[in-house]
């Protein structure tokens, strides 16, 4: 069955606004826990513009589900914030997702060239292994990609579905979704398990999963958080779980 794993970036950028405590990062987390996602998800940056540091650790401590923190690697150290991988050495997550944004994008929006990227990733994934951490990255859902995140020795791939989403409001996925099959199956084929996240949401999240084989988990986040302000956030956790594949 394909995994729920909920993003909380987007509660810590509204508690941000005001700064003043509310609404807890943690006591979301743990309302979508009790709902029944298998897992939570952060992505902290540099500029902590939503998820801080302190985030993470408060989280670690209190989650007994997966903690899946995403982010990049390279991301330097700055005021408050210790480094993306020293987040990870001192945390050591369950799984660590790392994606090659840059410090000023709004959002993830592209996946890893490992092409250029590989030789520096190496060691880091390596490390991250020896930690106990699952390492997933971020990729394009191009097929031929799929074996350079086996040879820098990454766990999973997680599929950037920005573009299927934005094809499934167009009513046009049957041009997008034979390449997320391909990629899928290619990256299994080389002993890769398959992650999703980027815009899923109600509507298009059952059709993608029932389309592209064995997804082993979902990370939702800004559909999930702004659906939860007409539902609630519980009972919109419950929605996204009916929408998993068996």
């Amino acid at each position: 069955m394909t995994r729920l794993s909920v993003n909380v970036n987007k509660i810590a950028l509204l508690r941000n606004a005001r700064d003043i405590g509310i609404p807890s990062v943690t006591g979301a987390a743990q309302t979508i826990v009790d709902a029944g996602a298998h897992g939570v998800t952060v992505h902290p940056r540099p500029d902590q513009r939503h998820i801080r540091p302190d985030d993470c650790f408060h989280l670690a401590e209190m989650l007994e589900v997966e903690f899946n923190i995403e982010g990049n690697p390279f991301a330097p150290e700055g005021p408050g914030y210790p480094g993306f991988m020293n987040i990870l050495r001192s945390i050591r997550p369950d799984q660590a997702t790392l994606v090659p944004d840059s410090p000023d994008q709004t959002t993830s929006d592209h996946g890893w060239d490992l092409a250029k990227d590989g030789d520096r990733l190496r060691p880091l994934i390596a490390e991250l292994r020896e930690l106990g951490c699952r390492v997933s990255l971020f990729m394009d859902a191009e097929p031929d990609r799929a074996g350079g995140a086996a040879e820098v020795g990454a766990d999973r791939i997680e599929l950037y579905t920005e573009p299927y989403a934005r094809a499934f409001e167009r009513g046009e996925t049957d041009v997008v979704l034979p390449q997320f099959v391909e990629s899928a199956r290619a990256a299994q084929a080389l002993g890769l398990g398959i992650n999703a996240g980027h815009d899923l949401n109600l509507d298009n999240l059952a059709a993608f999963l029932a389309a592209v084989p064995d997804v082993l988990e979902v990370s939702i986040g800004h559909a999930l958080i702004a659906e939860a302000l007409r539902f609630g956030l519980g009972e919109t956790v419950g929605k996204y779980l009916g929408r998993l594949s068996p």
